[in-house]
C-alpha cells in the first residue's frame, strides 16, 4: 500500500469515525499474527491468519451481516479480543492474577513502640500533613501511608471515601445532616465529631 499500512490506515478510519453511528468494519487477513492486538486498539472486526479457511471466512462473513443489520454492540477490549485470537489458535490464555485481598491489619506508631491495629477496629481515616491518621475507639494513630495508597488496599464496600482527605467505615456511620452553610456532615455513632462530606463524594449517600 503506498503511503500507509494496514494498521495505519485502520487507525485513520477509526479516528474518523470516531462518533459516527456506523463506523466502517475492518477485517485484517495478515500471516502475521504478532500484529493482532495492534489492530484490535485500532477496532478491527476480526482478524484472520493466512491461509485462511473456507469455513473461517464464512464465520467472519457472516458476523458482519449480523453486526450491520443489527445495532452494533460495544467493541470489545483489545485484551478480549486478543483472548478470542488465541482462542483461535489453540493457545491459553494465561491467567488474570487475582485481586489482592482488602487490607486487615495497620502498623501504627505509638511513641516508641508500633501497635498492631485490626481494619475492623478503624473508626475513620484522615489525612494529616505527611502522615494519616488512623482513629479507633481509644484514640488517634499515625500511619505514613498516604490516603491515596491507603483507599487501593480498603474493602470499598466496608469504607466510603467521603473527602479527599477522609475514609469512614460505614458500620460507623449513623447517618447526615446538613449545616447552615449547605455542606454535608456524616454523624458518626458513639463519637461527637462530624466529617465534611465534599461535593465530589456526596452521591454516596444520595443513592442510599
Amino acid at each position: 500500500m503506498p503511503g500507509l499500512n494496514g494498521l495505519q490506515l485502520a487507525e485513520r478510519l477509526a479516528n474518523d469515525a470516531a462518533g459516527a453511528t456506523r463506523a466502517p468494519r475492518v477485517v485484517f487477513t495478515t500471516a502475521h499474527e504478532h500484529y493482532a492486538l495492534q489492530a484490535f486498539e485500532h477496532a478491527a472486526f476480526d482478524y484472520l491468519l493466512k491461509p485462511v479457511r473456507r469455513e473461517r471466512l464464512e464465520r467472519t462473513v457472516a458476523r458482519l451481516k449480523e453486526a450491520l443489520a443489527a445495532p452494533a454492540p460495544a467493541p470489545a477490549s483489545a485484551t478480549e479480543a486478543l483472548a478470542g485470537l488465541l482462542r483461535q489458535l489453540g493457545v491459553q490464555a494465561p491467567a488474570t492474577a487475582p485481586a489482592p485481598a482488602p487490607l486487615q491489619w495497620i502498623r501504627a506508631a505509638q511513641g516508641q513502640e508500633t501497635r498492631l491495629i485490626a481494619v475492623d477496629e478503624v473508626i475513620y481515616f484522615q489525612s494529616n500533613d505527611k502522615y494519616t491518621s488512623v482513629f479507633i475507639g481509644d484514640g488517634e494513630h499515625l500511619i505514613r501511608t498516604p490516603l491515596r495508597q491507603l483507599r487501593e488496599q480498603l474493602d470499598p464496600q466496608q469504607f466510603w471515601q467521603i473527602h479527599r482527605g477522609v475514609i469512614v467505615a460505614a458500620r460507623h456511620v449513623a447517618g447526615t445532616r446538613t449545616d447552615f452553610r449547605g455542606r454535608m456532615l456524616v454523624k458518626l455513632k458513639g463519637r461527637p465529631e462530624e466529617l465534611v462530606v465534599s461535593r465530589n463524594f456526596a452521591d454516596v449517600f444520595r443513592q442510599m
